[in-house]
């Protein structure tokens, strides 16, 4: 036991090792999901693209869906909706990441270091890794399953100002409230399902990758701790995510989008399985990887910029290297 008065002239991160790092994840996720938002906008677009369409009703009955691809999706809406527009829900996107990475690199953590532990030789086991990261992804996504929903609804309010339709909400605290107004508590976490089982498998490519792939270079190569061997690891981490993680985003983002009734049920989609069920079978197997360009091209910098300042982060303050 650390006594009273010496425990106060701790450094923060020592008295307060859990709350620090979660503090420090969720700063580095904000700089990151600033600067690839717009990616993450354009993934959201493309994956709603040919649903109308594979429905037959409507006004897109009658019209081509614009499979434009990523950069002209993205300079669509540059030219349609304006530059800014490029960044709408972004705020909701930044609360999620603030509750989201904050939750799951401690949960990681604490699973690596206490609870899972480490070899007899200092290592972590391959499969104690995946356990970790897909718990640890599972954890973190369901306490930011609500600020999830807002994000992809407040990203298709461009789009429906452009079909003509009335705007849904006026900003994100509306959209929250009007969320709960119609659907209830249980309104806030719909999709939860498929949003934590596409967190699951994103962090099994990017928390378990990442973890893996940097300590098999420090110690079977002659790299150090350093921003190379972050950068590598992370470019890594990056492309195995969006590999595992994209099918299930097509889903969770079609369910979160769905008009819903009074008691907050889907009017399109009975569950996550019914909703791959129609996906596949109206657009064929690889619409599950619509979007995957961008889902990929926006993962690799995310988790760049991500790990690099995480890292960088925790040594200015002292913290140990993840």
């Amino acid at each position: 036991m650390v006594p009273a008065e010496d425990e106060k002239s701790l450094p923060l991160p020592e008295r307060w090792p859990r709350a620090s790092k979660f503090a420090l994840s969720a700063c580095a996720a904000t700089v990151a999901e600033l600067v690839t938002f717009p990616l993450d906008l354009t993934k959201t677009r493309l994956q709603i693209q040919g649903e109308a369409a594979a429905r037959g009703s409507g006004a897109a009955a009658g019209q081509a869906v614009p499979y434009r691809g990523m950069l002209r999706t993205a300079a669509g809406v540059v030219q349609e909706e304006g530059l800014l527009k490029l960044w709408q829900g972004a705020t909701p996107a930044v609360y999620r990441h603030i509750v989201y990475s904050g939750v799951r690199m401690v949960a990681y953590e604490h699973l690596r270091d206490s609870v899972l532990g480490r070899a007899e030789d200092d290592t972590f086991p391959f499969w104690k890794a995946v356990v970790g990261g897909m718990s640890a992804g599972a954890i973190g996504q369901f306490f930011a399953s609500p600020t999830d929903l807002v994000k992809v609804q407040m990203q298709m309010e461009g789009k429906r100002k452009l079909e003509g339709k009335p705007l849904r909400f006026r900003g994100v605290h509306h959209a929250f409230m009007k969320i709960l107004s119609e659907g209830g508590i249980r309104g806030l976490w719909a999709g939860w399902v498929p949003n934590v089982q596409r967190a699951a498998l994103v962090n099994m490519g990017d928390l378990t990758t990442y973890d893996s792939v940097k300590h098999f270079l420090l110690l079977n190569t002659p790299l150090t701790d350093n921003s190379l061997t972050h950068s590598v690891a992370s470019g890594c981490s990056g492309l195995v995510a969006a590999v595992l993680g994209t099918p299930a985003d097509v889903v969770k983002t079609r369910i979160m989008n769905q008009p819903r009734d009074k008691q907050g049920r889907g009017l399109l989609y009975k569950s996550s399985t019914d909703c791959l069920i129609q996906t596949v079978q109206g657009e064929g197997f690889m619409s599950l990887y619509k979007g995957f360009i961008p889902t990929w091209m926006r993962m690799a910098p995310w988790s760049l910029v991500f790990w690099l300042t995480y890292e960088q982060i925790r040594r200015i303050c002292g913290v140990s290297s993840f």
